[in-house]
């Protein structure tokens, strides 16, 4: 437990799947994590995991649709730790606030909710926008990285997901912008495209099969993968052999996009 030693990172929506396979992975890294999400439960079991294998954790409930929360969860990590070198943004919301969804809701752009896209919207780019902007002056002060998690789904433009593709998106044009600009402060800036095992996309595989078998027939390595993957290549865009690496999109899916 060297290669993140000393070093504060922040995941968001770090209570399951994707996020919790990244805050494991930075712990078992060395790095002291704040594992955020909404609910207290799922982010307790992670902190216990964490600190169990001999790292370190803290455990910070945040909605990231909410501006002011996203700012008291820096604040938090600071007060915690000291700082923030390390800026994960994970979180993502589905459905409207009003009824959330476990995973991303499918329909014709004609008849979309503008509820969804709102929601959809505030907890992605402007969750991840929040929590940049809080964690900036930290990541200067340390020369920090930001890794945002973004969809090959809005690069490609999935028929039915408009709300998603367009977050999605939103969030790499943010990054690349990020990427410029912040480059004088030494901050890195780069975004990872998952095809992994989530709830959400064994949610997907119930609600819409065929789609689902389309999808893996697309994947050369004929699967999705482990959480675990992401959580590796998190660790390494962290550290210091990936500091000449920012504004890249990391494709984590055996394969798909391959550039179409």
């Amino acid at each position: 437990m060297s290669e993140l030693n000393h070093k504060v990172a922040i995941v968001t929506g770090a209570g399951r799947g994707i996020g919790r396979g990244v805050a494991i992975a930075l712990g078992r890294a060395g790095a002291k994590v704040v594992v955020a999400s909404r609910t207290a439960a799922t982010i307790k079991t992670v902190t216990t995991e964490i600190r169990d294998a001999g790292g370190e954790a803290t455990a910070v409930i945040v909605d990231v649709g909410e501006r002011e929360q996203v700012y008291a969860m820096v604040d938090q990590a600071v007060k915690a730790y000291g700082t923030v070198d390390i800026l994960v943004n994970n979180a993502q919301g589905f459905g409207t606030r009003e009824k959330p969804a476990g995973f991303t809701v499918h329909g014709p752009l004609e008849d979309l909710d503008e509820a969804e896209m709102e929601y959809s919207y505030r907890t992605g780019y402007l969750g991840t926008f929040w929590a940049m902007r809080a964690a900036f002056p930290y990541l200067k002060a340390n020369g920090g990285s930001i890794i945002n998690f973004a969809s090959t789904a809005g690069e490609v433009g999935n028929e039915g997901t408009t709300s998603y593709n367009v977050t999605k998106e939103a969030i790499r044009a943010l990054s690349k912008t990020a990427a410029n600009e912040w480059g004088k402060h030494n901050i890195t800036v780069n975004i990872i495209n998952p095809m992994l095992e989530t709830d959400a996309y064994k949610g997907f595989s119930k609600a819409r099969p065929d789609e689902f078998a389309e999808h893996l027939r697309a994947i050369p390595l004929g699967r999705l993968g482990d959480v675990k993957e992401a959580g590796s290549l998190v660790v390494f865009l962290a550290g210091d052999g990936a500091r000449y690496l920012t504004g890249m999109t990391f494709y984590v899916d055996g394969g798909h996009y391959r550039g179409r």
